[in-house]
């Protein structure tokens, strides 16, 4: 098999890095890295360099930008990423995932527009991982008809001729494809230049290692604090993509040397553990606000769509056509104003002087959405205060907020992500069906089985959906999760039992894996599902699991408060 050139590993040293791209990639919920499309990281990329320009005429400290990517693609209206923290927050759901920035040079594949793509299951194709993309470009353009993705962290041959990915273990086949799309953005930023996946800069080998994949869990994680923003935006990880069937959490690190990669080495790496991890935790504001459960989230703008009147209109309309047919204490407990007076006190005295991180105005002044809704019982220059965690918000913006979201009768602080009330989904009708059998998972040799089986069908999606009156689809189900049946499993499936009820588990969305809309995806609480191995990342052993997935739940509210009678 020939071997593909691994380039030079070191970042190019000095200053600005001459003929550089920049690459924007967000983590999805299993660890891959996507990177966004060639247009909206030049629009990413305006707005951070706009920020940093902005930072140094304000001197230190932590910029206040926020990027709201809607203005890059209407499609991602609901997204805004916080530079401070490298965070994608999605207003609707309060859904927070790890976002990255790498300079790649102008002539590799992201600076040509080259993508490099899987097959799904569907029949769609999936994008590597820009730094895989990169390392198959190099390889194809000098010619070579093999690559072994070993090194990389990978178990698969890559046939450059037929265009095959090969699973080295199980001989399962895929097609790839390599096609051009809209180049990358040119920058003239600071920052290591990577030149191939297999980097062995400082960077890249400080972030490497073995060890839970906690990045990928929902408000699980301390956070950097802004003066780690330069270290962070360029670091380097090379197992993660969303082309490959994502690492296991423990993957354990095989032999093999970094320092001189080459395709046929048994190197192995992992992903990037966050400072926290492994220490103290990050200080400051911008590390965000400890809540209830221990954890600490970023402080994030929020930015929503302003309704027009006629929205506004259509919306009362439906809420009085659905409460004609709903209990009536059910629809009041639900009423926006309500809601909003139920959870916020407001102020009589002078408000503190600060921004309001939803309209992103002074408290002092009006909110940044009187113009667009209408409350006779809320002033626009009203503030109020949320009764558990203390933060101060305009209550016309809280009132947006809410009507902008589920309209559950519960609220999310956008600041630390405290939850008021009892918070629900937007799950689909369904059924969950509970066994259990003697034989054991790896790693709980000690204990028999909890065998969950999940039950959706397509249908049409309703009011609380992303697109109401259009068909959805449900792939792959039944489906089928596996629970050690021991004390902490046995906790682990009375609360995704709740979850159920909340119509938590599951959502109506984009899979991150094939692209698809309008269909059912998981909701951020992660299942195992398999049973006898790990060869995905969704098996068995990974003592890490009862743990992670107990607080994806407590990020939902779904704690063991719930279960006390």
């Amino acid at each position: 098999m020939a071997a593909a050139p691994s380039g030079p590993s070191a970042p190019v040293p000095g200053g600005a890095s001459p003929g550089a791209v920049a690459v924007w990639e967000w983590q999805d919920e299993f660890g891959k890295w996507r990177p966004y499309q060639g247009s909206v990281c030049s629009y990413i990329e305006q707005s951070f360099q706009a920020s940093q320009q902005k930072g140094k005429r304000l001197g230190p400290g932590p910029a206040n930008s926020s990027i709201p990517l809607g203005h890059a693609d209407a499609m991602l209206a609901p997204y805004v990423i916080d530079i401070s923290s490298l965070m994608q927050f999605r207003q609707d759901t309060g859904t927070m995932r790890a976002v990255r920035r790498h300079l790649f040079p102008q002539d590799s594949a992201a600076g040509q527009g080259v993508i490099w793509e899987w097959q799904n299951d569907e029949g769609g194709w999936s994008p590597y991982e820009m730094n895989v993309s990169v390392f198959l470009e190099q390889a194809y353009s000098s010619g070579h008809q093999h690559v072994d993705l070993g090194p990389l962290g990978y178990n698969y041959d890559i046939n450059l001729i037929s265009q095959v990915q090969t699973n080295k273990t199980t001989l399962y086949r895929r097609s790839i494809q390599r096609r051009l799309d809209t180049p990358y953005p040119v920058t003239a930023a600071t920052g290591p230049l990577h030149t191939s996946m297999a980097c062995s800069c400082q960077q890249c080998l400080l972030n490497s290692g073995t060890g839970p994949i906690t990045t990928r869990y929902r408000h699980s994680i301390n956070l950097p604090s802004s003066s780690a923003v330069p270290q962070v935006s360029s670091r380097t990880t090379a197992v993660s993509s969303s082309g490959l069937g994502f690492v296991p959490y423990n993957k354990p690190a095989l032999s093999g040397s970094r320092s001189t990669p080459r395709l046929n080495t048994h190197g192995a790496w992992a992903l990037p553990q966050p400072a926290s991890m492994g220490g103290p935790s990050t200080g400051g504001p911008s590390a965000g606000q400890p809540v209830s459960n221990g954890v600490s989230v970023p402080n994030l703008p929020v930015v929503m769509p302003k309704s027009s009147k006629v929205n506004q209109a259509l919306a009362g309309w439906w809420k009085s056509l659905m409460a004609t047919v709903m209990d009536p204490a059910a629809a009041a407990s639900t009423e926006p104003e309500l809601v909003v007076r139920k959870y916020l006190e407001e102020l009589q005295d002078a408000p503190p002087d600060e921004d309001c991180i939803i309209c992103m105005e002074k408290l002092a002044s009006p909110s940044g959405y009187s113009d667009a809704y209408e409350c006779k019982t809320i002033r626009p220059e009203t503030v109020g205060r949320l009764a558990k965690c203390q933060h101060t918000f305009h209550l016309l913006c809280v009132l947006a907020m809410y009507t902008n979201g589920n309209k559950d009768g519960s609220l999310q602080c956008p600041s630390c992500k405290a939850i008021y009330g009892e918070k629900t989904g937007t799950q689909p009708k369904g059924k969950m069906e509970v066994s259990t059998f003697p034989r054991s998972l790896p790693g709980h040799e000690d204990c028999g089985t909890i065998k969950i089986v999940y039950h959706i069908s397509r249908g049409i999606q309703g009011p609380e959906h992303p697109n109401p009156g259009m068909p959805y689809t449900a792939r792959g189900f039944p489906r089928y999760c596996y629970l050690p049946d021991n004390e902490k499993g046995k906790k682990v499936l009375e609360l995704l039992k709740v979850a159920w009820k909340r119509r938590l588990i599951f959502t109506v969305g984009t899979s991150s894996t094939t692209g698809e809309s309008n269909t059912v995806v998981w909701n951020e609480i992660h299942h195992k599902t398999e049973m006898d191995s790990n060869l995905s990342g969704h098996g068995y052993p990974d003592p890490n699991y009862l743990d992670n997935v107990l607080a994806e739940l407590a990020a939902q509210g779904v704690t063991e408060d719930c279960l006390r009678p």
